[in-house]
């Protein structure tokens, strides 16, 4: 029998597994209403069961990269009963009526930040991937792709490692073969990497390369601006060679800035340091006296745009917070109206 160890099971898992009755599993492909799976049995396909999922509503909602419990059917699809705490995830508002998040990936140990170098390249893009990748528990590290297509980008290499302080930054070729070596230390048996970037930076392109052969179909992307449409179309996992695996998703783009509060604290490190030396604990670094941050900008020791990035991520953070409570408040005021007026029908009919 296959052991779920090589995917990453751990003991972290194996420790919520408390019924007999229900095998471990790990979710590898995610379709509208089916999944694909591995587990002890080999890759098979499950459903969610309805009671606990749709009924219950206790469960969350297995994304790829979960762990999850099944009922094991050898002559059909298998039904999963439970879905394992989760170490890491990824997450984006969920377009359904009244859910308020999607997870999109999870239980990956490190996040592969990627930008291409010719037109992609955004530094301000850097901190907000840098900032999610942080806050979702996982290691970031930078890619820098479509090096053969740049005579240098020792600039490119020098504000990617300021938006990101701390974090490893690589300039790869998945053309050339450029740099791969590089990410072999984050390639091991058992662990997880996920994919962050926008259309046309190379995600399928890095893939294959590291696959060694076509993993994922390449669309063709103009060489000149980078742009082209997303190849990924559904959330899946792929096995490498080498024993590590890859998350690849096209909803990567739509994550939102949720509770990022830790997230930004190790990406605007250097901001905070600052913060953390103001005369008042609650100092909003505009107009108070004995402001480390407004001293640190004047003297130069501290980019101004740098900072404008912390505010505005840290605006957008407290916007998505709020909208999201409205939203739940809303709901619940719906919920209450509609349970008056089912009961207000009852005591007619009565």
């Amino acid at each position: 029998m296959l052991s779920l160890n090589e995917y990453g099971f751990n003991s972290f898992f194996s420790e919520q597994v408390t019924e007999n009755r229900y095998r471990p599993a790990r979710v590898t492909a995610v379709h509208k209403e089916r999944y694909e799976i591995i587990c002890e049995h080999g890759n098979t396909h499950a459903r969610l069961k309805t009671a606990v999922y749709f009924l219950g509503g206790i469960e969350l909602f297995p994304t790829v990269g979960d762990f999850v419990l099944i009922q094991y059917n050898e002559s059909g699809d298998s039904i999963i009963a439970k879905t394992l705490r989760r170490k890491t995830y990824f997450s984006r508002r969920d377009p359904t009526p009244g859910r308020d998040e999607q997870a999109v990936a999870a239980n990956f140990d490190t996040v592969f930040i990627m930008q291409s170098l010719n037109f992609d390249f955004n530094a301000k893009r850097l901190e907000r991937y840098a900032t999610l990748a942080w806050q979702s528990g996982a290691q970031p590290v930078i890619i820098l792709t479509k090096a053969d297509l740049m005579e240098s980008f020792d600039k490119q290499l020098m504000e990617a490692e300021t938006a990101a302080p701390g974090v490893t930054v690589a300039a790869v070729s998945a053309k050339t073969g450029y740099g791969l070596a590089l990410l072999s230390d984050y390639l091991k048996p058992g662990r997880t990497i996920v994919f962050l970037g926008s259309s046309g930076v190379g995600k399928s392109s890095l893939l294959n390369a590291l696959y060694g052969e076509e993993a994922m179909e390449v669309s063709d992307i103009r060489e000149d601006d980078s742009r082209g449409r997303h190849t990924t179309t559904r959330r899946q996992m792929v096995m490498l060679p080498c024993g590590a695996m890859i998350i690849d998703t096209p909803g990567m783009r739509e994550l939102g800035m949720w509770d990022v509060s830790s997230g930004l604290g190790e990406t605007f490190t250097d901001v905070e340091a600052y913060a953390s030396r103001c005369r008042f604990s609650d100092c909003r670094h505009e107009f108070e006296p004995g402001c480390a941050v407004k001293a640190a900008i004047e003297n130069g020791e501290l980019p101004a745009a740098r900072f404008k990035s912390y505010v505005k991520l840290k605006k957008e953070a407290k916007y998505s917070d709020n909208k999201s409570a409205a939203l739940r408040e809303r709901q619940h005021v719906h919920k209450a109206i509609a349970r008056q007026n089912r009961q207000h029908k009852r005591r007619k009919m009565i």
